[in-house]
């Protein structure tokens, strides 16, 4: 009963019961009436028609005709629907009645003397209640009253007539009192539906925030119908669109606004803060369709944006310079390249902050040296970054060397150690310098220059100048604070690269002079390298050759853990002391036993200190000794990848090398190694982990893509080092990546002799002569004297200190080029390990004179020791061998000598 209809339920309620109340009793007041008229116009013309019948009169005084007479008047009682009809004399004689056994009786009544001439209708209350009676008088021929009929009627019997009439009236009551609360149900499920469930007071809530909100909110508000008629505007719409009082109804193209905001106000189109100009404002407009949550319209607001035009506006120029702020820190410095550095910061800055943005930087700095190194007071810079417009023509290109004239712009801020901000077309110093280019400047329309110094640590680095062309504006002051902001970011990454720059120099530099600058050329193969260093700075990665006695040559590869200065100091340690033990002719597995051990120590050298540097913690490498007499690779490997092997067929193979734990990690344990037979002119491939393993490949895939790339023809080994670098080198590497490739070469049975020697003096001679005999063979004639004077004094060493077995080996190694002549070798091998010494022989010592004329006579000499025993060689040249006349005398040879020498 809350509800609108509930309430009008019981309004039409209560009318209904009112006019039912009203309509009853005037309905029954007008049944009394009625019922009391009736029944007098009833009982009169009952009385009257049964007075005035035929037959009447005579009927009266004939006894026989009373029970006829009775019926008459039965049939009009019936017919009039009275209660009797009652035929008296005037002497109150009664001659029919109600009851037929009365009839006869006399009865005197008050009306029988009032019935005299004329009828009559009176009401009376009887004993059965209220009752109408009327009488009508028989007249005789002679005008006499000769009876009088009466009919009487009670007031029930007429109002029983009304009594059957009522239950249709209160049957119409209650029909409207259903229709009326059907109705009523109707319109309140018909007002939920309009309203959404609100009651009245909701309703009546929310029509008040609604007028509330609608006409005081600051923002305007239109209503517009599907037709693009106005239908409601708020008063803040009113005063934007400076609307008239008969807006509401009426067309939008009626209402004066823009050709703009019209077609968008006619249009189905919705839009979010576009801005439009009406009424000397600047407006932003939002239009949504109001189906299908109403009518089929749509509804628009409006926000007044002329005052914050030129607020946003000086707070998007703001916005865009922390935009570009924020874009250097991020953008500036992502290498350690001073040039990249500076192509970022002309980048960054072009065209968003400039239409041109140059870069200088001092040649000192370019060097990675200190910008104090400078001259003082130089203004020579080199061009190292141009962006923007197409300015090469109209600038000095990239690298180019500039010396600024004094009154230059640019020479002042690097002077003055400040930002200097000219207009080009008043600035006589810039003009002055270079008139014809600045002319042409000038005429593509660049206006204005901001000199900036790229300072750092309190040092100019160089400048960076700012260009404005064309439509741009000026430089004003406030775009100063911006440009040095970028100047000074960009200055701390410029010197940071220049440190790097510096120590990567140095680290090179140091890493340079302690790798081979070159590979010796060698009879027993041919080699070519590749060295790439790591792009964040030099490791401990290194290679080498080493020419080994018996024309053997060692190969070696190895790595040291970590980068920078450390490591390469370490590599260098290591290559030397790996230099050392193989002069000693060590067994493989003996050389990188002792190699661990030296790791081992400088391990614990930098862990006493570790406050004071670098810790190391390791190192691989893969040693190997190759001997072309035999055609036998013997290697060993601590940590590092094993060789790859290709066949002169083309048979790329990964041989299985025993692998012992990488140097300084051993314990002290043995290093396993292992010998190979490789054919002449096999290819021996030797290589660092950079080359195959890296971010995004494993060492699987390396090891794939390494055999694909060695895959193919037969190839150099100069080629077969530039087709792996090209497959295998990464973008940017991450580590240090070494390449050796070495293809091997054999002594043929032609330039080998050996001679079993016994132990007895009188065996020297006929070896001599059998080794004359071999070099006439050979056509070493001029060697033979200095031969045969270094294996007599060998073999009788052997004879008198050592044990046999003894044996003579000669070998001739013949000359790959010019450069490198063959060599001869001679070797003695017994099973004593004790080895001869140079000293310096008294004058009364009988011996020890026999090793100064080997030392004279060799280029190099000797001792290496086998399993067995020792192997004492020599080596002597075949393109400038010392010759000797067999008459020379021992004191001549001795006099060579002095005391220093010896």
């Amino acid at each position: 009963m809350r509800s609108l209809s509930g309430q009008v339920f019981l309004l039409q309620s209560a009318v209904a019961v009112l006019l039912l109340a009203s309509a009853l009793a005037a309905f029954v007041a007008q049944a009394q009436r009625d019922s009391m008229a009736d029944a007098r116009n009833r009982t009169l013309t009952a009385a009257q028609a049964f007075a005035n019948s035929l037959g009447a009169v005579p009927s009266l005084n004939n006894p026989n005709a009373a029970a006829l007479r009775q019926q008459r008047a039965e049939a009009v009682r019936r017919a009039a629907g009275i209660d009797a009809v009652l035929v008296s004399r005037p002497d109150g004689g009664t001659l029919t009645r109600s009851d037929p056994l009365q009839a006869g009786r006399h009865i005197v009544r008050p009306h029988v003397k009032q019935a005299v001439g004329k009828p009559f209708t009176r009401t009376f209350q009887g004993p059965r209640g209220l009752s109408v009676f009327s009488a009508a008088p028989v007249r005789a021929r002679d005008g006499s009253v000769a009876a009088i009929v009466s009919a009487p009627v009670t007031f029930e019997r007429a109002q029983h007539r009304v009594s059957r009439q009522l239950p249709v009236l209160f049957a119409g009551a209650a029909a409207a009192l259903l229709i009326a609360a059907g109705g009523s149900i109707l319109v309140n499920r018909r007002l939920r539906r309009q309203t959404h469930g609100l009651g009245p007071a909701e309703m009546t809530r929310m029509y008040d925030h609604h007028e509330a909100v609608l006409h005081a909110v600051r923002e305007g508000v239109l209503i517009l119908s599907g037709d693009a008629r106005l239908l409601l505007a708020n008063d803040e719409a009113r005063r934007l669109l400076d609307l008239s009082a008969d807006a509401e109804q009426r067309h939008v193209t009626e209402l004066g606004l823009g050709e703009d905001l019209t077609e968008l106000l006619a249009s189905d189109r919705p839009t979010t803060d576009e801005v439009y100009f009406a009424s000397g404002r600047l407006l932003a407009v939002s239009k949504r369709p109001t189906a299908p949550h109403g009518p089929v319209g749509s509804a628009v607001t409006l926000r007044d944006t002329t005052e914050l035009w030129s607020l946003s506006s000086r707070a998007e120029a703001a916005r865009e310079r922390l935009k570009l702020v924020y874009d250097a820190g991020v953008r500036i410095g992502t290498t350690l390249d001073m040039k990249r550095t500076a192509e970022e910061l002309a980048e960054v800055a072009a065209p968003w902050f400039a239409d041109i943005v140059t870069v200088e930087l001092l040649d000192v700095v370019l060097r990675g040296e200190e910008a104090s190194a400078a001259a003082p007071g130089t203004t020579e810079m080199r061009r190292t970054a141009i962006a923007g417009l197409d300015a090469e023509g109209l600038l000095h290109p990239v690298g180019e060397l500039i010396r600024f004239a004094p009154d230059n712009p640019v020479a002042v801020a690097m002077t003055g150690r400040r930002s200097v901000l000219v207009d080009l077309s008043t600035s006589d110093g810039w003009r002055a310098e270079h008139p014809d280019r600045a002319q042409r400047i000038l005429d593509q329309g660049v206006h204005s220059l901001l000199a900036v110094p790229l300072r750092a640590r309190g040092v100019i680095l160089g400048m960076v100048a700012f260009w404005r062309a064309n439509d741009s504006p000026v430089f004003q002051d406030e775009d100063v604070s911006i440009a040095e902001e970028l100047a000074a970011r960009a200055a701390v990454c410029i010197d940071n690269a220049r440190r790097y720059t510096h120590e990567h120099t140095m680290a090179v530099t140091l890493q340079n002079s302690l790798l081979p600058r070159s590979i010796p050329e060698h009879s027993a193969l041919e080699a070519a390298y590749r060295y790439l260093p790591a792009q964040a700075g030099v490791g401990g990665d290194w290679f080498d050759v080493i020419p080994l006695s018996g024309n053997r040559v060692a190969l070696v590869v190895g790595d040291v853990v970590g980068h920078g200065l450390h490591a390469a100091a370490t590599m260098g340690r290591l290559r030397t002391a790996v230099l050392n033990f193989a002069s000693l002719d060590m067994p493989v597995e003996e050389l990188l036993g002792r190699l661990d051990e030296l790791v081992a120590q400088i391990d614990a050298e930098e862990t006493a200190v570790a406050d004071k540097g670098q810790m190391i913690t390791g190192a691989t490498c893969l040693y190997a000794v190759y001997d072309p007499v035999s055609g036998q690779l013997a290697l060993a490997t601590a940590g590092h990848p094993g060789p790859v092997v290709i066949r002169p067929d083309g048979t790329v193979d990964f041989p299985q090398v025993p692998v012992s734990p990488p140097l300084g990690a051993g314990a002290g344990l043995p290093v396993e190694s292992t010998e190979l037979t490789v054919p002449e002119g096999s290819r021996l491939v030797f290589y660092t982990d950079g080359l195959i393993e890296y971010r995004d490949r494993d060492l699987d895939t390396g090891l794939q893509a390494l055999r694909a790339a060695l895959t193919g023809p037969d190839r150099t080994p100069e080629a077969t080092c530039a087709a792996v670098m090209e497959a295998m080198m990464p973008e940017r590497p991450r580590d240090d990546i070494a390449l050796l490739v070495a293809r091997t070469r054999q002594l043929g049975p032609e330039q080998v002799a050996e001679w079993p020697v016994p132990c007895d003096p009188a065996a020297v001679a006929p070896v001599r002569t059998a080794c004359a005999r071999q070099l006439t063979e050979w056509g070493l004639e001029q060697v033979t004297f200095a031969a045969e004077l270094i294996l007599s004094e060998l073999i009788t060493n052997a004879i008198r200190y050592g044990t046999e077995p003894i044996g003579v080996r000669m070998l001739r190694t013949m000359p790959n080029s010019a450069s490198t002549p063959g060599t001869l070798i001679l070797e003695v091998s017994d099973d004593s390990s004790t080895s001869p010494r140079l000293r310096r022989a008294k004058d009364t010592d009988e011996g020890g004179r026999g090793l100064f004329l080997v030392a004279q006579f060799a280029e190099r000499w000797g001792t290496r020791y086998t399993s067995t025993g020792k192997v004492i060689w020599t080596e002597q040249s075949l393109s400038d061998g010392i010759t000797l006349e067999p008459e020379a005398s021992g004191e001549e040879l001795l006099a060579q000598w002095d005391d220093t020498t010896l």
